[in-house]
């Protein structure tokens, strides 16, 4: 089973790796590289995908009755996970916008 500590250190990289994807599909937009946009942006959703996941476990945990340390490191990560996913939604509509240029 994992520690509170490495789900942690997953929700963090997976949705790291989300928000930079998601940022690069920006860019590829600018270029007009639409076909390359699209990709990126559905890699991001993977990945801020397996971020939840991990995120999903805890709280099933939770829910199970068992309980969850909070540590500082876990709430950065909800945070990291939070804002990686508002940069993603963003990025979808910011692609749209350059598409529809």
């Amino acid at each position: 089973m994992d520690t509170i500590t490495e789900i942690a250190f997953q929700i963090i990289l997976n949705a790291g790796n989300g928000k930079s994807t998601a940022m690069e599909a920006i860019q590829a937009a600018k270029a007009n590289d639409f076909e390359e946009a699209d990709r990126l942006l559905a890699e991001a959703g993977e990945e801020l995908g397996k971020a939840h996941a991990y995120q999903t476990q805890l709280l099933q945990k939770e829910a199970s009755g068992e309980e969850n340390t909070i540590t500082v490191m876990l709430i950065h990560s909800q945070d990291h996970l939070m804002t990686s996913m508002t940069v993603r939604d963003l990025a979808v509509e910011i692609v749209e916008i350059y598409r529809n240029k």
